[in-house]
């Protein structure tokens, strides 16, 4: 246990981890299993081009999207793409600047401009006052984003879709398996996309999707995944390859049958964290406000340095000394902070505020709760020498 500064391994200590503990393990999964299917595609010689195993991987996902389609593709980057140009989207796309890049280099990648607005500070996703207010001539959709699982304001978005006659699309790439009011994430607007990257709850090695119950919207999509093929009329933009292949459609479904396991590993992490942190002010679990089920697959915390003596990135030092290697969590720094967004200045000052504050946990099927312990240890004690730990880091620096 840690009790004073001399304890921490950023002033002489030793480190409470002999290896690094990452944030974003990808999770366990059944390697058999994996490898039986790997066996069948490769047998059956069929590796690419919607073979059976991509299409066992779309039906499970639509299930548990509670949609009539769901296009598997190559990663969820280029399924944005996709739904952009299956859309025929133009000109502007509003969307929260607290998310991953990918969302807004989708847009710009593209030759639209995205346009970013401030969110709600209690949830961290897009506000709907401030997605109204930028609404142009000029804009064609909002995407919104399920930030770390918590989901978004959907019916208050869908409204100002409908007012406004735009489409009203969600990023989900971190909501797989999450609800609201009992719906799961999926369904909601006029499409969701997802992404089954190697580190998110559901993996497929690198793999995405779009979800939807729209008709006319899927077999464009389908289409335009595949060079275009299947489009009687063709597309104007021709086609690309957005295939996923059969070997991460074998990851994807080896990893939804683990996905129970990850939630259940996840909800006792979270629990552990909340129970460690209750005692250390100034330190909170970002948890949002939406009491619904939020898969936790990350365990983002809050640091207040007017309470704790000791800011966020101070903080993240002394863990990372300790081999507790933490990261701003996915969307710090916001867009707008980042090139190259950042040449066309615009305050958002609730998003800029959030993401100064808070850091990503180590959790997933790879952490258990004597690592939480652990984290947890070094955390308080930082917190208890926090005056103490600025001043030996200044030191230090001098």
């Amino acid at each position: 246990m840690k009790r004073d500064i001399g304890d921490l391994a950023l002033f002489g200590g030793r480190p409470s981890f002999l290896r690094p503990l990452h944030v974003n393990t990808p999770n366990n999964f059944d390697r058999d299993r994996l490898y039986e299917r790997l066996d069948w595609a490769l047998d059956n010689r069929w590796l690419s081009n919607a073979g059976p195993l991509v299409l066992e991987f779309e039906e499970r996902v639509a299930e548990l999207a509670g949609t009539k389609h769901c296009i598997a593709t190559c990663n969820a980057t280029v399924a944005l793409h996709l739904l952009v140009r299956a859309a025929g989207l133009t000109g502007e796309v509003l969307m929260p600047s607290l998310t991953f890049s990918a969302t807004a280099h989708s847009v710009r990648w593209l030759g639209l401009e995205p346009v970013f607005c401030d969110i709600d500070p209690e949830t961290g996703c897009v506000d709907p006052a401030e997605v109204e207010a930028k609404i142009t001539e000029r804009t064609s959709a909002i995407f919104a984003v399920h930030l770390w699982g918590q989901v978004a304001a959907v019916e208050e978005l869908t409204a100002i879709g409908e007012r406004h006659g735009i489409p009203v699309y969600f990023d989900a790439a971190h909501a797989i398996g999450c609800t609201l009011e009992g719906k799961p994430v999926g369904g909601f607007g006029a499409a969701e996309v997802f992404s089954f990257h190697a580190t998110k709850m559901v993996s497929a090695f690198e793999g995405g999707a779009i979800t939807t119950d729209d008709d006319e919207l899927a077999a464009v999509l389908r289409g335009l995944k595949n060079f275009g093929k299947g489009l009687p009329e063709g597309h104007e933009m021709g086609g690309t390859n957005g295939k996923m292949s059969e070997a991460s459609a074998a990851m994807g479904l080896t990893s939804l049958e683990s996905y129970e396991r990850s939630l259940s590993h996840n909800k006792h992490n979270y629990a552990a964290y909340e129970s460690e942190l209750d005692s250390i002010p100034g330190v909170r679990l970002f948890t949002g406000t939406t009491p619904e089920t939020n898969n936790q697959q990350y365990a983002v915390v809050e640091v207040d340095e007017e309470v704790t003596g000791i800011g966020r990135d101070l903080l993240m030092q002394v863990l990372r000394a300790e081999n507790v290697m933490v990261i701003p969590p996915i969307g710090a720094p916001a867009c707008h902070e980042i090139e190259p967004y950042r040449r066309t200045p615009v305050p958002l000052p609730h998003t800029e505020r959030l993401t100064a504050r808070v850091m990503a946990l180590p959790t997933g099927s790879t952490v258990g709760r004597e690592q939480v312990r652990r984290v947890c240890d070094i955390i308080r004690c930082a917190v208890a020498n926090g005056p103490a730990v600025r001043a030996g880091q200044h030191r230090s620096a001098a």
